[in-house]
Formats: C-alpha cells, structure tokens, sequence
C-alpha cells in the first residue's frame, strides 16, 4: 500500500513494529495507550501473577465491550409504538383540510 508506515508500539513493555495505513496511526497509537492503562489497572487491582493476566483480562474486556456494540448496530430498529396512531392523527387532519 502507498500509505503505510512502520511505527513502533510500546504493548506491556514490550515493543512491537507494525505496519500500518499513516490515517490509522492516531487510532493505534490511542489504542496502545488505552490497552496499557487497562492492563495497569488489571495489574495493579487483582492478584495478577504477570503482565500476561492483565493483557489477557484487558483484551477480554475490549472484546466483549465490542461484542456488544456488534450485537446493537445488527439489530434492528423497532418502529415507534406509536406510529399507527400518528397516522391515524394525519388521516384525520388530511380529512379535516380536504372538507
């Protein structure tokens, strides 16, 4: 690809080179740092035997938080309950205006 870039990325204390598309460089380097923060907080909560515990449990969390965004963006959108007595209001209207 034309655009991409190499970039470094600091996971856990441990560095990673990526490949990336230049627009995707702010999301990944706001991703790095949420990941980092997540995993701290993990850490520094329970009783996490390694840094592995609390990438694991951080990883877990954005997952299923995504999941359920996935979940809500497929269902589908119910109509107002409503509706039908809106349309009744407008048939009564649309009456009253043609007499």
């Amino acid at each position: 690809m034309a655009n991409e870039i190499s970039i470094k990325v600091n996971v856990g204390d441990r560095m990673y080179p990526l490949q990336i598309n230049a627009f995707e460089e702010e999301y990944v380097r706001k991703a790095v740092k949420l990941l980092n923060e997540k995993m701290a907080f993990f850490n520094n909560s329970f009783s996490a035997k390694d840094k592995v515990d609390g990438l694991a449990m951080a990883a877990l969390e954005y997952a299923v938080d995504g999941l359920k965004k996935e979940t809500v963006m497929q269902q589908p959108q119910a109509p107002p309950q409503d509706l039908s007595l809106l349309a009744h209001e407008l048939s009564e209207i649309e009456s009253l205006l043609k007499s």
